[in-house]
């Protein structure tokens, strides 16, 4: 696996690799701290691509004033062995002066309205504009065939997706499964922060996500009441939630129940850690 850390040595590295084994270029943009859901994105990027780019950067611009910025995980040392073993072509390790030489208060910025502003957007304004502006970037930088993002993150997702539509990126966008513990918990970097104790209250989140789908399937139309029902049970159990919403998979507008394509989104605070989570599916239609 070759390292890079400047955006002249990546560029060369992917020429060359382009000349030599020809093909797609795929790509996997993190932030570190990988885990099994990341090294499971990887060994999907062998299926769409001949070379397989990874980049570990934690961008500064999608972190809040008050967020975890300063003590996010850093594991360059970790990682890098993990892609190796995966069978990571090619790593990007940027400093945040490569990908901001100019500085945060002057970068040109991305933003993808509406779908940006709710959910997650809503409770951390900025974060996505941070995403978006960082990825765009990357993708410049990369020029992948195609990127792989997991569906964990389904806002982000559908963001980066839009984002690549309306500026007529060049690439396909590929959604990859979440991957859970045998509990359900979704994998997160920020798993790390929870206690022993709170990594068994944990799954209870996507428990809760897979009893509201239950009740959508069993014929429960009334969503408010539902997802306020469900909120209530997330605090009995130590949860703080920002959100819990069903939303159409298409747009993430609010659905009703004339809506086929559903998915069920949540975030909520246990202990120091932010989970979020999700299920999507689709209603049998009569």
């Amino acid at each position: 696996m070759i390292l890079c850390h400047s955006i002249a040595e990546l560029r060369s590295a992917i020429a060359q690799r382009r000349r030599n084994e020809g093909g797609k270029v795929a790509f996997v943009p993190t932030m570190g701290n990988l885990h099994s859901g990341h090294i499971h994105l990887i060994h999907e990027a062998h299926k769409e691509g001949d070379t397989v780019v990874c980049s570990i950067f934690v961008n500064p611009m999608q972190f809040g004033p008050n967020e975890d910025l300063d003590s996010y995980p850093r594991t360059l040392e970790a990682d890098s062995e993990k892609l190796s073993e995966a069978g990571c072509h090619i790593l990007f390790a940027p400093n945040a002066s490569e990908i901001y030489p100019t500085g945060l208060e002057s970068q040109t910025q991305v933003n993808v309205p509406e779908l940006g502003e709710e959910l997650c957007g809503a409770t951390r304004p900025g974060h996505f504009t941070g995403v978006t502006t960082v990825v765009s970037k990357l993708f410049n930088i990369v020029q992948p065939d195609v990127a792989l993002f997991g569906q964990k993150d389904f806002q982000q997702l559908a963001i980066i997706r839009k984002m690549a539509q309306d500026l007529c990126m060049p690439l396909e966008i590929k959604g990859v499964p979440t991957v859970r513990m045998e509990s359900g918990l979704a994998l997160s970097s920020r798993n790390g922060y929870l206690t022993q104790e709170e990594l068994v209250v944990a799954p209870t989140l996507y428990q809760t996500l897979v009893k509201i789908r239950q009740s959508i399937e069993a014929g429960q139309s009334d969503f408010d009441t539902l997802c306020d029902r469900a909120k209530s049970e997330l605090r009995a159990k130590g949860f703080r939630p920002d959100y819990l919403s069903i939303r159409r998979q298409a747009d993430l507008k609010i659905a009703d129940n004339t809506s086929s394509h559903l998915v069920i989104l949540a975030a909520a605070q246990l202990g120091k850690a932010r989970l979020i989570d999700n299920i999507a599916f689709a209603l049998n239609q009569k």
